[in-house]
């Protein structure tokens, strides 16, 4: 029998993992360990996905560009320029293979999203990953890694899982310093998070080299509906729709997702309780000896002394029926990520971590 081979790279993906999201044997769970929104949704995005069912027979419109007009008015972005898909993980593999192949490197940082790595494999690139310098993306690292075969370098723009973010002057250098030829992704899932940050957009009108991506997922509260969008120059747009499949987005995702860009009101709440409840979060925990870095974005990094003491703590919280992220495959064996939850959620999980330490009434 003819031997079957996949194309170079792919075997050398590791599958990703997702947050856990159940506990055996226990009922009153809290997740955060997926950065999911604690307060759910817009009901503007729960009616129009409501209204969707009508046509749900229909095939959609392929080219997007009632969502495209809503994010460009919402934003000021120039709707010609916006690509969508079903998550922004779907747009990250648009110009993945639309710009690097075998034999090309692809740098991402440290601690960077998973998916990176996953995504150079998936095209047969070489992942190059760099330092950071403490938990934060260290411009100068990724320039000095830089060769004739670097041809895209990932960055999220506050990162994940840190929380941490390097400002636009920063992001400004790294773009005007890379190699001719190479792309600058500036994955912005948390953007809406940092209060009057445009996630890379006035970049990206001043640089030909720069692709920023956001999502629905996060503060939207759609990750059950996988939608995301990316925002570059034209030409690059170009080359990705060629690649995008016709209808990769529903009818139901579309409406929902329309409905949910134009509600500012919901996405100014949503951030404005994530700062309050974040800082109170990480200030208990470091009360308790739990330092974390400055979060921009909807979780905490909580640093333990030891990889054995984060290990026992995620036990402990994980028989009191909460899930938080471990990140040791993130190079980070002495931390626990931990999503902001709603008020009662955050109170919740110090007042385990106190019982953790010895120090709880």
């Amino acid at each position: 029998m003819t031997q079957i081979t996949p194309q170079p790279g792919i075997m050398e993906i590791a599958l990703y993992q997702g947050g856990q999201s159940n506990i055996e044997g226990v009922t009153d769970v809290v997740k955060l360990s997926s950065n999911e929104n604690p307060f759910g949704t817009s009901e503007l995005a729960k009616e129009a996905f409501a209204r969707a069912r009508h046509e749900l027979h229909r095939y959609p419109p392929t080219d997007h560009a009632s969502l495209r007009a809503a994010i460009a008015e919402v934003h000021k972005l120039d709707a010609g320029r916006i690509i969508c898909g079903a998550g922004s993980d779907e747009v990250l593999q648009f110009v993945t293979q639309a710009y690097a192949g075998v034999g090309d490197e692809i740098i991402y940082t440290e601690h960077g999203f998973s998916m990176y790595p996953i995504l150079a494999h998936m095209v047969g690139a070489v992942p190059v990953r760099v330092p950071e310098r403490e938990r934060t993306v260290d411009v100068d690292a990724i320039l000095n890694a830089c060769t004739d075969k670097t041809k895209i370098v990932f960055i999220a723009n506050p990162a994940n899982p840190t929380g941490t973010m390097i400002g636009g002057n920063e992001v400004a250098r790294l773009a005007t310093g890379l190699p001719k030829g190479c792309i600058l992704v500036h994955d912005g899932a948390y953007t809406e998070y940092v209060e009057g940050f445009d996630g890379g957009a006035g970049l990206v009108e001043s640089c030909d080299n720069v692709l920023m991506t956001r999502t629905f997922s996060k503060i939207h509260g759609l990750g059950g509906l996988r939608i995301g969008w990316g925002y570059g120059p034209k030409d690059m747009i170009d080359v990705m729709n060629r690649i995008r499949q016709p209808f990769n987005l529903s009818v139901a995702q579309l409406a929902t997702a329309e409905a949910a860009i134009r509600d500012t009101e919901f996405v100014e709440r949503c951030r404005s309780e994530n700062t309050r409840l974040r800082a109170w979060l990480a200030e208990a925990l470091a009360e308790l000896g739990i330092p974390s870095d400055t979060s921009t974005a909807n979780f905490i990094l909580a640093r333990f002394a030891s990889e054995q003491e984060a290990t026992d703590c995620d036990t402990f919280l994980k028989k009191e029926g909460i899930i938080v992220r471990r990140v040791g495959g993130y190079g980070l064996p002495n931390c626990l990520r931990i999503t902001v939850g709603d008020e009662a959620s955050c109170r919740r999980v110090v007042y385990a971590v106190k019982q953790f330490k010895g120090v709880a009434p």
